[in-house]
């Protein structure tokens, strides 16, 4: 394998836009004995003469080697600077960042997220990975958003704490909180068991005994369920504000007292170290969970 140095190459890039070895050393700055020495280091590695130097004014030419030297050198040098410039970006907040998520977070969340992040570095790459309902794992993933804390060796942050909501068609129930023992004996159009958990053991709790007709994990679904008549449906603040099924008239949402209530976390590797654009991506979530805390605020006082 030939054993050729940048510094060389850039050397030798300088000296055929100029001409001569003088002219090379004062654009890079060099004496004209560097330009020689680094020259002469480079034929070495090669193992044979890059230049024909014809000595005097004239300006010096490349050999057949030279040639072969200088048209990979500069491919060389082409993916150096290219390294170089994601070096600086992955430094400055750039790069690629893997994120796992949910429907609601997928929703609500992660559009605000994105486009602070691309506003700041908008070269920067975002992928996103939709989790199982059941046992995700951060794998290789840079964040995760999941509703509970998951087991591993994960550093985590709680954002916001999502009260689950009775979504009904209007006219079903007075206007107003509704008590988790009125769900007793009533059809519930419902999502995955794992979620649905959430709320159904304080209703189980509460002496209510729903029962869930129907089972779909999509929330649009859900609530076109509900306004087709085929039940009632608790969901997740979350969910019902990204449906905006408040301002939806076939609808009516009622607070449930008391309120299940989920976390939704955000999780990353503890033993991985974190890219600069991870870490801008936590602060956003972090100011993105204050502002729905207020909305949820608002909500309350609705």
């Amino acid at each position: 394998m030939v054993d050729v140095e940048l510094r060389h190459l850039v050397t030798m890039a300088t000296i055929v836009e100029e001409g001569t070895f003088g002219r090379a050393a004062v654009r890079l700055g060099y004496t004209q004995s560097t330009i020689s020495q680094q020259i002469a280091g480079l034929e070495k590695s090669v193992g044979g003469a890059v230049f024909e130097r014809p000595g005097g004014p004239r300006p010096v030419r490349l050999t057949p080697l030279g040639t072969v030297v200088l048209d990979h050198g500069r491919e060389l040098l082409a993916k150096a600077e290219s390294l170089s410039e994601a070096v600086d970006r992955f430094k400055a907040g750039g790069g690629r960042i893997d994120i796992g998520t949910f429907q609601s977070v997928s929703h609500v969340i992660l559009p605000a997220l994105i486009g602070r992040l691309r506003q700041e570095q908008p070269g920067c790459e975002i992928r996103l990975t939709d989790m199982p309902a059941e046992a995700p794992q951060i794998g290789e993933l840079d964040l995760l958003f999941y509703d509970r804390a998951i087991d591993g060796d994960v550093e985590q942050l709680r954002l916001i704490d999502d009260p689950h909501l009775l979504v009904t068609r209007p006219g079903d129930l007075p206007d107003g909180p509704v008590t988790l023992a009125a769900l007793d004996g009533r059809p519930i159009v419902g999502c995955h068991e794992a979620c649905d958990q959430i709320w159904m053991g304080p209703a189980t709790d509460a002496g209510a005994r729903p029962e869930v007709v129907f089972r779909t994990p999509g929330n649009e679904t859900i609530l076109s369920m509900v306004r087709a008549g085929l039940g009632w449906a608790v969901l997740p603040w979350l969910a019902v504000y990204g449906a905006d099924a408040r301002s939806d008239k076939r609808l009516a949402v009622h607070q449930l007292q008391p309120a299940p209530t989920r976390g939704i976390y955000l999780h990353w590797p503890a033993t991985a170290a974190q890219s600069p654009l991870a870490v801008r991506a936590i602060e956003i979530a972090r100011e993105i969970a204050t502002e729905i805390v207020a909305g949820l605020g608002q909500f309350g006082r609705s």
